[in-house]
């Protein structure tokens, strides 16, 4: 039987950012994060559920959770253990799923009953399903890291289709889809993004012009495919059609490890450096070319892995290897 613990938790300071716009006016962001009560257990990969409260994974306790931003007070749902949560995302129908990183399976939790359903993956070679994200249709699409796979599962019938990567370690890493239903994501382990046709599962691959990137997280802008470079301290924009890259070196140089990235509803990207201690949550204007807002994360951050753009209250939502989730409200 699993259990459920209700604890209340209370929030962290907040940090103010100056933003400056290229018209003149200054705007401020406003970071805020609340504690965990779990500590050491990394807490990670937060979705905003269609009711406001805030679903998460612990990866290294084995839970699942949710925070209501309202009251402060988390519910945590215990998983086997050994589970390994890695991410997780939540269905228009209120569904949770997660990927189980460790357990080679990606679960759905009915949050009414408390069921876990578990669609294993139908290769054994692919062991650790790692990022998931939904498409139009509903159906999800996600990576698995070491085993070098990307796959989909279509969540009507649970059949999980495999396809798995050419590149020895590639390590397929983040990965978003586009309003055409293609996905794209990063090959973390060699300087390529890939994407994949969903009507024929071709594969199509773009070799990064520097030998040295190494893509970590993705994202979608109007102008084309956005990532940041993990190893080189870059954000970088593919286009689609040419495969042409454009890089804009990190406001914290080589050092700044870019990892958790997020486009807003103004087009704008987000990025965190991890290199730093506190980590930076820093903002590019496309438009403009340029950096235009830089913030320390209040609790240090530890390394902020991923973030989600949320976009009815225009915020982005993250969580810290220092026990916190955040939130910072984008002007």
């Amino acid at each position: 039987m699993k259990r459920t613990l209700l604890i209340a938790s209370t929030l962290l300071g907040s940090t103010w950012l100056t933003v400056e716009h290229t018209h003149g006016a200054a705007a401020a962001v406003d970071i805020r994060e609340w504690p965990v009560p779990w500590k050491g257990t990394r807490p990670r990969d937060p979705f905003v559920a269609t009711d406001g409260r805030v679903w998460f994974v612990g990866q290294e306790g084995d839970y699942l959770a949710v925070l209501d931003p309202t009251s402060g007070q988390f519910k945590r749902i215990e998983l086997e253990a050994g589970t390994g949560p890695h991410n997780l995302i939540v269905d228009p129908k209120g569904a949770v799923w997660f990927s189980g990183n460790k357990k080679a399976y990606i679960g759905r939790l009915d949050p009414k009953t408390g069921k876990i359903a578990r669609y294993r993956m139908p290769d054994p070679a692919a062991k650790d399903p790692h990022t998931l994200v939904l498409d139009a249709k509903g159906d999800i699409w996600f990576t698995a890291q070491f085993s070098n796979f990307v796959g989909k599962l279509s969540t009507g019938t649970g059949n999980v289709r495999l396809l798995p990567l050419p590149t020895p370690g590639a390590r397929p890493y983040g990965i978003v889809v586009d309003a055409s239903g293609r996905p794209w994501f990063n090959e973390f382990g060699t300087n390529k993004l890939g994407t994949i046709d969903p009507a024929s599962f071709e594969l199509k691959e773009y070799t990064l012009s520097d030998s040295g990137a190494r893509g970590r997280r993705i994202t979608l802008g109007a102008d084309g495919v956005w990532y940041v470079d993990y190893a080189r301290g870059y954000l970088a924009r593919l286009d689609k059609a040419s495969g042409k890259v454009s890089e804009w070196p990190m406001p914290g140089g080589s050092q700044s490890l870019p990892y958790a990235m997020a486009a807003d509803d103004r087009g704008r990207i987000w990025a965190v450096e991890t290199g730093p201690q506190p980590n930076r949550l820093v903002g590019f204007d496309p438009k403009s070319a340029s950096f235009f807002a830089s913030a320390a994360i209040p609790s240090g951050g530890g390394t902020v892995r991923h973030m989600v753009f949320e976009a009815r209250q225009r915020q982005i939502w993250f969580g810290t290897d220092n026990d916190t989730i955040g939130r910072a409200a984008v002007p």
